[in-house]
């Protein structure tokens, strides 16, 4: 089998009639160049034709930078709310003319170092912490933003702390409201979802006016009743629930007692899943605008590689109640 040559910009020159420079200026909206509108027309025809895609290599030689972001994404499962940041973050990006990679997998599986070398990004967002051996070596190397998106406080930008914390604080604030004064805390059995476990929580406890109950529940109705059986002796009242699923399960270990939402226990999650308004009784939830949240992070970026300052994230704007009848 013959091997496949790559298609280059002399091929569209050629299939084009036009030199490569005409090429050159036409797919990369050079300004400043007097190129007829039939002569454009011409060359995207052939490029489109041929297959063409510009090497990123080549374009960051040319340009001085790369457009390419660089995400990456440690060792837990993708829910709902990461899935429409990820989403709304590569849209957000391509309208900047930027290209969003996404990198999932531990840090043990791959040196973080062999992964940004081999794609030489214009920045590097993660979801956990940089040593500052790797933030300085990314610098070094031109990257124009590393940001650790849930890293340590005073480190990093922090753009997604302040939600997550924001989200727990959202949720005590609906059950205080409600007259609920005895809290307890759903946290996940999956030690990799502590991540955005503790800052919800974090944020529960600030605005609960006492320390909640916390206990750990699994996707399992059985060992759900167990935890709730628990919370009821203790006098918890009202439950926030890391996500809507460990919510799910709160009140189905609650129905296995025979106890019912709000009027035994009121239940209240976070993302708003589809799921959450098929539950019996459809759960209150909270939810964040990813979408904003994903132009925020876009606007960081560009910002931070045309040597601007980054702005402020209102992260208030970004988070609100879904009332429902479980809470």
């Amino acid at each position: 089998m013959p091997e496949l040559r790559r298609i280059t910009s002399a091929d569209v020159a050629r299939r084009a009639g036009v030199s490569r420079a005409t090429v050159s200026y036409v797919l990369n909206a050079t300004p400043g160049q007097s190129i007829s509108p039939a002569t454009r027309d011409r060359v995207l025809e052939a490029a489109s034709g041929l297959g063409y895609a510009p090497s990123a290599a080549a374009r960051t030689l040319r340009t001085g930078r790369s457009d390419v972001v660089l995400c990456l994404l440690p060792d837990w499962p993708i829910g709902n709310e990461v899935g429409n940041l990820l989403g709304n973050l590569s849209t957000a990006l391509a309208r900047e003319g930027l290209t969003f990679v996404a990198h999932p997998g531990s840090r043990e599986d791959r040196p973080i170092a062999e992964i940004w070398k081999a794609i030489t990004p214009a920045a590097v967002l993660s979801f956990t912490d940089f040593s500052d051996g790797e933030t300085e070596a990314m610098q070094a190397a031109g990257v124009a933003l590393v940001v650790a998106l849930l890293g340590r406080a005073g480190r990093h930008a922090l753009e997604l702390e302040l939600p997550q914390q924001l989200t727990g604080r959202r949720q005590a604030e609906h059950l205080t409201g409600t007259g609920h004064r005895s809290l307890g805390y759903a946290y996940p059995d999956d030690p990799r979802l502590r991540i955005f476990a503790d800052p919800r929580l974090a944020g529960v406890r600030a605005a609960a006016g006492g320390e909640p109950v916390v206990r750990t529940v699994p996707l399992d109705p059985v060992a759900a009743a167990v935890a709730v059986d628990r919370w009821c002796a203790e006098g918890v009242t009202g439950i926030c629930a890391y996500n809507d699923e460990v919510a799910l399960a709160v009140l189905a270990g609650a129905r296995r007692l025979g106890l019912t939402a709000p009027r035994d226990l009121a239940v209240i999650g976070v993302d708003d899943i589809p799921a959450a308004r098929l539950a019996v009784p459809p759960l209150t939830t909270v939810t964040t605008d990813q979408g904003a949240l994903a132009a925020h992070l876009a606007t960081t970026v560009v910002a931070a590689i045309s040597g601007r300052s980054a702005p402020l994230l209102s992260a208030a704007d970004l988070v609100r109640v879904v009332i429902r009848e479980s809470a």
